[in-house]
């Protein structure tokens, strides 16, 4: 049976719990970082907090009215004609508790509304810095196994919630509450200190059982957070897979693995809940015996003739003022738990130094695409190694093709070229300086990149050709259409360059890419396969776009096309990550090696006795 996938691939999850003083060190590191994003909505932050107090003592109200209310009455019930007083009582309450609600109204709807601006303003300056962050970010984080798009996803989403989350419940709910638990705590010690230290001592007796609880449930919501990212990570890949899944029929075996990880999810949080009601009901009892403590003590006072007979609901409502915020302690701990958990996550994300991109360095202006490669290694950060001691020289205004087998090294090369990864040893050298002493982003401005499959985002025609060069005007995106072959076939659909790009067809896709790169007109263009996945008509029409590309350019190919490898000018020939031959075909034919190999594997593959007898026949 297909089992869920491991939860320890987080690497949260495989931290140990965290020690009390460490939760208190990590929480309070996590403040100082949330800090930071709140320092611009501080004047709504002070004005939350005021209006909270303003809340705080209104609170208050009904437990003064309660007690006036019981004792004149007491009075009013021993006069001969009780009614005109009685009214004027009445009258008195319903004014005062009328006014206190209108009140109320506005300053909660205030404090609320601030509250939520807060939460969702954050919300939005956290998700927009993570993603402006992981933008910078090398290619190897987005390779890296922990950073698979599942995973990703989980730890944003839920980093962004957990936090905000925690700003919604401190300034929205546990605010006002805490607010009035202490003015009603005033209050008590004000009336008497014996009632006082009743509602003092039940606090923390409170804090210990949440703390508990929290404790309890800690190691639970770890693994929580490992089977929502798996879950995530599953149905992110059943998407891209769907496909392989139908024409394979595994339906049925893809649900048990889903099925099997909700089941996982549904014992775990229902462990969560059971703890949390065992957990609520002990303090429901102990509020409870705190309820009788008051009544029993305001009681006795009552008899000694130290108080009224109001002061004993008086006393029980301001009680129940203390103890309601007490009540919701686990909330607290709940969300410092979840912010603990989600958050360390996100700002590891956020705070990974180590893989921003190095954007400075001299100017890459007017290139000629001299390329040298000296004893460069790669090992990918999977521990795959790709290449090993790799030497080799590009012409500038040539084409030079990567000759190799699948797997042997080409495309890594590529990728080291364009700087999307740093070589482990040796040294690239572009125009005879390093490659790494460019700025990044001015180097990848004049280089273009050509790949098997192009990326293609959801919009117009007119606005994917245009992300060649964001400047572009209408006539630019023609003539760039135009030199790929693409406009005619644009033009003939209902909205021309308005119409969807994601409606057209892989090879049209692949010229649109062409188009972009048009537009951009880099001297040093790589190409990575760009036709492998096409059919012969569509390969026919980006090959004549691709010669047109070629031109004035140093261009770098990879493919396995016979084609375009004979139209290079020299050729670099790979295998296992080596270098093995340099030349031109014709010299690297007459050698008779690896190259003459692959070039007669290649003839083969494509029977070419078979096309002369039909083409001459």
């Amino acid at each position: 049976m297909p089992t869920s996938p491991t939860l320890n691939k987080s690497p949260l999850d495989k931290k140990p719990p965290l020690k009390k003083t460490e939760r208190r060190a990590l929480l309070w590191d996590i403040l100082k970082k949330l800090a930071v994003f709140a320092q611009p909505y501080r004047l709504i932050i002070i004005a939350t907090l005021i209006l909270t107090v303003l809340g705080s003592f209104t609170a208050q109200v009904n437990a003064f009215v309660l007690r006036y209310a019981v004792d004149t009455l007491t009075e009013i019930a021993t006069l001969s004609e009780p009614w005109e007083a009685g009214v004027r009582m009445l009258t008195i309450i319903s004014v005062v508790l009328l006014t206190k609600e209108i009140l109320s109204i506005f300053i909660s709807f205030g404090q609320r509304f601030y509250g939520e601006k807060i939460r969702i303003n954050l919300s939005r300056d956290l998700s927009q810095k993570i993603i402006e962050r992981i933008l910078t970010y090398r290619m190897a984080f987005y390779t890296s196994s922990e950073n698979d798009s599942g995973k990703l996803q989980t730890r944003i989403d839920y980093g962004v919630s957990s936090l905000t989350s925690l700003v919604q419940n401190f300034f929205i709910d546990m605010l006002p509450l805490f607010a009035s638990a202490i003015v009603s705590l005033i209050i008590m010690f004000s009336t008497n200190v014996w009632i006082g230290m009743v509602g003092l001592i039940i606090i923390p007796i409170y804090f210990f059982i949440s703390q508990k609880q929290a404790k309890r449930l800690q190691g639970f919501r770890r693994q929580m957070r490992g089977f929502r990212e798996a879950k995530s990570g599953l149905v992110i890949s059943l998407i891209n897979s769907i496909s392989v899944v139908k024409s394979f029929v595994r339906e049925s075996i893809e649900a048990e693995k889903h099925l099997t990880i909700q089941k996982d999810m549904t014992n775990n949080q229902l462990r969560i809940r059971s703890i949390g009601f065992i957990y609520d009901a002990v303090k429901t009892f102990i509020e409870q015996i705190g309820v009788v403590a008051i009544i029993l003590l305001t009681s006795y006072f009552v008899l000694k003739g130290q108080m009224t007979i109001g002061m004993i609901l008086f006393h029980v409502m301001l009680f129940q003022n203390v103890a309601a915020p007490i009540r919701q302690l686990h909330r607290i701990y709940d969300q410092i738990n979840n912010a603990l958990t989600y958050a360390e996550g996100f700002f590891e994300i956020l705070e990974d130094d180590e893989q921003v991109e190095n954007i400075t360095g001299i100017s890459s202006k007017n290139l000629k695409g001299h390329i040298e490669l000296k004893n460069v290694d790669f090992t990918y950060p999977n521990g795959t190694q790709a290449l090993k001691d790799v030497s080799f020289t590009i012409k500038p205004n040539r084409i030079t093709a990567l000759v190799g087998l699948s797997g042997a090294g080409k495309s890594t090369i590529i990728n080291l070229l364009v700087r999307f990864y740093e070589p482990d040893a040796g040294t690239i050298c572009l125009d005879s300086q390093n490659l790494a002493d460019y700025d990044t982003h001015e180097l990848r401005q004049n280089i273009g990149l050509v790949l098997q499959s192009n990326h293609i985002f959801s919009g117009t025609i007119s606005e994917n050709i245009r992300y060649g060069d964001m400047t572009a005007s209408d006539d630019d995106i023609v003539i760039a259409a135009k030199k790929a072959s693409i406009h005619e076939q644009v033009m003939s659909l209902t909205k021309g360059y308005e119409s969807s790009a994601k409606s057209l067809s892989g090879g049209q896709q692949q010229r649109i890419a062409l188009a972009r790169m048009f537009l951009k007109d880099p001297p040093i263009v790589f190409l990575d396969e760009p036709t492998a996945s096409l059919d012969a008509i569509a390969s026919q029409q980006v090959k004549k776009s691709l010669d047109l590309i070629k031109k004035d350019r140093t261009v770098i190919m990879v493919s396995h096309n016979i084609a375009q490898i004979i139209d290079a000018d020299d050729l670099v020939v790979i295998e296992n990550g080596r270098v093995v031959e340099t030349g031109t075909h014709e010299a690297l034919y007459e050698q008779r090696g690896k190259y003459f190999e692959i070039f007669s594997a290649m003839s083969d593959s494509l029977n070419l006795d078979k096309i002369s007898q039909t083409l001459h026949g």
